[in-house]
């Protein structure tokens, strides 16, 4: 066995230092410098990416540390490199390893092989130093009873691998032992789909088996197999899926279990009746809310954490505030409970839990670097004493080392994650942040369980049930996430689909309370909603047709090259098809060059070079070369106002808000890109509409105030807010007009961003108008969005589970459709999008 890890190791330890390679960025390459034109090159921007700061990302005056801190999108980067190189060892083993390395991902594959095991699929390299007790588990601290991962005896065979290149012919070719009947049951009546599940079989290779049907012995398998150029170890992938098939199912049985558990307490009066005494006494929870808490206080007597998944606007928050105060009511806190929310609701969890439990002694971490290494100092002194809750945002609660050893050290009772879809990404650095905090239980709240497929679900599970499902990650992974092709029999496809939601909802019964605001708020004021497609403006329709015969006329190019081209070409079709301003047609090379000269002799510009600060002008739209000059004095430069408002969408709001304000109606109006908001402020400042604004640069002390603003003064028309900062969480029922400037692919971003206004107190009824250029890649971008609708419907009551690359597919799709790419473009350009994604950016 040492002889095997010797050999493994050295062809690993050198693609290491390969992998390691990419992550060596040569700025000189990508420098405008070396672009000698500013013409528009394949796969390179005139704009500078749109996307709209993390709600989290004005929470902290913290300034830069002096040690170097990687992005979260270096993180996952490092993080697929180091899965690449070890794929035998676990997910959360190698998010350790990372961890423990400061991501060096040389330095965490040594602590790897060090201290970790790989798992048990591929056959154990190294065996467990200690012994089992005599029941076949582990001793453990955890709770829950039935979670440990013990395995069953289908799991603990596949060590003896089906396949071996040197069995003999004659000695073993026709033996079977109870796994080779399995894989051979497997080979000979599985579905196109499920073969397409095995590792190395593709879509052709499993019709191939399908004609080879059917065979009448194990060496007629293997011999059919190697005549047809198919390995024999598809045999080993093939036993491995068995086994993850096995784990699954004794997942599931252990849920069900858990539900028969919970089902029996509920039975036997576990939970209360009454809301806790200690509420503000002229507050009333409703109905359902009751419901809520007795599931919590049902949950809490059985050891179990769980995610309370009410639609957005059911009052998620105050039955956590109810729970808590229940909690200390009953003298059951054993600790101090941390929340932590996003930026844009911190204020408004603190006024909540004044409001409806003044008895919880609340203590906010927020503020400056000093003030919080002030609060830090006094909890390492008296520990987190003298509160029931510490609030927090989740841009503090990891903001710096000393904050992530706080929390990791100190003890807490409960944590509670507002918006916790925020931890769907089981690869991210936040989320192996997060679950580090040293708290007993977990409560996750989210009105949003299921984004873009059933992974992300998992994720949510995986980490409010930590001991119970991170042991089978890799083998939930394995099977919620299909092939990428699906052109065989739709019947099949709907078959295979159909189970895995059957497995979800299994899974997830026992820890998901979920409840739909249609069946629990019958006086909800009604909710309508209106597409809008609106005709591009002449000159916006112009620009619009010239990009599409640019791209249409360099289809190779476009098809054969890399750094996710294909998503860049796809937004510069969205920013057109938004407003002609996000892209530059009005300011020409002449005149930049006349600004960079003035911008170089300026003092307060910081750059003088004006060959350097040209090229930077030339990537830049035409609203940003304005917003530049303007912020270093250079008023002269200026847009005209018809430019301004010449767009369609502009033209459409032009027909629909001066009606809306006649009428008495107030209006939120959300965009994805706080480019978008700034042209939008120029078009309410030209027509005179009274507004104030949220985004991910609005400080948080500031947002409380802006929202409380904008409920109680009549006289602001518009709310803009950006749908990520602005779109979760806060309550705007002051309004009842939402108006969704430009849609996202994943559609619960609008879902989560309309029921700002559609919620609990809310006493008109509400419109809902998203708007969509006519003729435009925005069409396509809606037919993927109600797409994943779909899922929800299913999984809550089959799904079009895209796997991790839904975005990936529906741009090669929407490009195909818009550039006319021909069956073989098309599939260049998948697999151009497909490399990109695969190999980190260099």
């Amino acid at each position: 066995m040492s002889d095997s890890q010797t050999s493994e190791s050295k062809p690993s330890a050198s693609s290491s230092l390969s992998d390691l390679r990419q992550f060596r960025i040569n700025k000189n390459a990508s420098s405008p410098a070396s672009q000698s034109k500013t013409e528009r090159l394949p796969g390179r921007k005139r704009i500078q990416v749109m996307a709209d700061s993390d709600s989290d990302g004005a929470d902290s005056q913290t300034p830069k540390k002096t040690k170097i801190e990687l992005s979260v999108k270096e993180k996952e980067e490092r993080y697929m490199a180091a899965a690449k190189i070890s794929p035998n060892y676990d997910t959360m083993a190698i998010q350790e390893s990372l961890s423990r390395t400061n991501w060096d991902v040389a330095a965490s594959i040594r602590y790897l092989r060090e201290h970790c095991r790989p798992k048990h699929q591929n056959g154990p390299i190294d065996r467990p130093k200690m012994k089992p007790s005599s029941n076949g588990t582990k001793s453990s601290t955890n709770n829950y009873s039935d979670a440990d991962n013990s395995g069953d005896e289908d799991v603990k065979q596949s060590k003896d691998q089906v396949y071996d290149s040197d069995d003999s012919d004659t000695e073993m070719s026709t033996k079977m032992t109870g796994q080779r009947k399995k894989v051979f049951q497997f080979m000979n009546s599985a579905s196109i789909i499920e073969l397409q599940s095995v590792k190395t079989l593709s879509e052709k290779k499993a019709a191939v088996i399908m004609e080879l049907r059917p065979f009448n012995d194990w060496s007629e398998l293997r011999s059919k197999l190697e005549s047809n150029k198919m390995s024999g170890d598809l045999l080993n992938y093939a036993q491995e899926l068995i086994n993850k098939q096995n784990t699954v199912a004794e997942i599931l049985n252990k849920c069900n279990n858990m539900v028969n558990r919970l089902e029996t307490a509920i039975a036997n009066g576990a939970g209360i009746v009454e809301q806790p005494k200690i509420l503000s006494s002229g507050l009333q929870l409703a109905d359902y809310q009751i419901i809520g808490l007795n599931w919590l206080t049902v949950m809490h007597k059985q050891e179990m954490n769980g995610i309370l998944a009410d639609e957005m606007g059911l009052g998620k928050t105050i039955q956590i505030i109810a729970f808590l105060a229940y909690l200390k009511e009953n003298c059951l806190s054993k600790a101090a409970h941390l929340v932590v929310v996003p930026s844009s609701t911190l204020d408004n969890w603190e006024a909540e839990i004044e409001r409806w439990c003044p008895n919880l002694v609340v203590m906010k971490y927020h503020g400056s670097q000093d003030e919080r290494r002030r609060m830090r100092a006094k909890f390492a002194k008296d520990g987190f004493t003298g509160f029931d809750v510490l609030l927090t945002t989740y841009h503090i609660v990891g903001s710096t080392p000393e904050e992530r050893k706080m929390f990791r050290v100190c003890k807490l009772h409960y944590v509670i994650f507002d918006e916790a879809h925020m931890l769907k990404n089981m690869t991210t650095q936040r989320y192996a942040n997060l679950i580090t905090i040293n708290a007993g239980k977990r409560i996750l709240l989210t009105g949003t369980p299921l984004q873009n497929n059933l992974l992300e679900l998992i994720s949510l599970l995986c980490f409010v049930m930590p001991k119970f499902f991170a042991k089978s990650i890799e083998d939930i992974k394995t099977l919620f996430v299909k092939k990428g092709k699906s052109d065989g029999d739709q019947e099949e496809v709907s078959q295979f689909q159909e189970t895995q939601i059957q497995r979800a909802k299994r899974i997830m019964k026992p820890f998901v309370l979920r409840r739909l605001k249609k069946d629990v708020l019958k006086n909800l004021p009604k909710k309508t909603s209106y597409v809008e497609k609106v005709p591009m403006s002449s000159q916006q329709k112009q620009y619009y047709h010239e990009l599409i015969d640019y791209y249409s006329n360099n289809k190779g190019v476009v098809c054969g090259s890399s750094d996710r081209a294909g998503i860049a070409i796809m937004m510069e079709m969205r920013r057109i098809a938004n407003h002609p301003l996000l892209m530059r047609h009005y300011f020409t090379d002449e005149q930049l060059r006349v600004f960079s000269k003035r911008l170089a002799s300026s003092s307060s510009y910081k750059k003088t070079n004006e060959q350097y600060i040209f090229e930077e002008l030339a990537v830049m739209s035409d609203f940003q070369v304005y917003q530049l000059c303007n912020k270093y004095q250079l008023y002269d430069v200026k847009i005209p106002d018809h430019l301004i408002v010449d767009s369609g969408k502009f033209s459409y709001l032009d027909k629909i808000l001066p009606k809306l304000r006649e009428e008495g109606h107030r209006v939120l109006l959300f965009s994805q890109f706080t480019m978008m908001l700034d042209i939008v402020e120029e078009y309410l400042r030209i027509r005179k509409h009274g507004f104030c604004r949220l985004d991910g640069g609005t400080a948080v002390k500031e947002r409380q105030d802006l929202i409380t603003d904008f409920n109680v003064d009549d006289n602001i028309f518009v709310f803009l807010l950006s749908t990520k900062a602005g779109g979760v969480g806060i309550n705007l029922t002051a309004a009842d007009t939402c108006i969704i400037h430009d849609i996202d692919f994943n559609p619960y971003n609008d879902k989560q961003a309309e029921d700002r206004c559609h919620r609990m107190g809310q006493m008109r009824p509400v419109s809902i108008y998203r708007l969509i250029s006519e003729s435009t890649i925005e069409e396509g971008i809606l037919m993927a969005a109600e797409e994943k609708l779909k899922l929800e419907k299913d999984i809550t009551s089959t799904a079009g589970d895209k796997g991790d690359v839904h975005e990936q597919r529906c741009v090669v799709k929407l490009l195909t459709l818009a550039l006319g790419l021909d069956k073989d473009q098309e599939e260049q350009l998948n697999n151009s999008l497909n490399n990109s994604l695969a190999t980190p950016t260099k």
